[in-house]
């Protein structure tokens, strides 16, 4: 998995490449809280190239979305790949997330 952290005017993009799994779950959980401790509270997460996503990388990212909730800020969710979309739809994390079919869109939600 690869994480690449861009900022844009006052948004933070994390965008993710690869699978999410129980061996690197972490490494999401510690790249979004350190945007999140360095006061950058709005987050967009590109999922669009990440093509496993198991229960460990959904608590990372329902884990980022809470703590940026307490601090006014959300992350929203860009582009997930069909099946990242499937796994946020049977877990039942549509209902917290706000998922853009395009990065554009959701920068543009903040």
């Amino acid at each position: 998995m690869d994480i690449s952290v861009s900022e844009m005017k006052r948004v933070t993009l994390v965008e993710v490449n690869g699978r999410i799994d129980s061996t690197n779950a972490g490494k999401l959980g510690e790249a979004l809280n350190e945007q999140i401790d360095a006061g950058r509270h709005q987050i967009v997460a590109d999922l669009g190239r990440v093509d496993y996503m198991s229960s460990a990388g959904l608590r990372e990212l329902v884990s980022a979305v809470k703590k940026l909730r307490k601090l006014n800020g959300d992350l929203r969710v860009a582009s997930p790949s069909p099946r990242v979309r499937e796994v946020l739809d049977l877990a039942g994390l549509d209902a917290i997330f706000q998922v853009f079919p395009t990065q554009v869109e959701a920068v543009g939600s903040f």
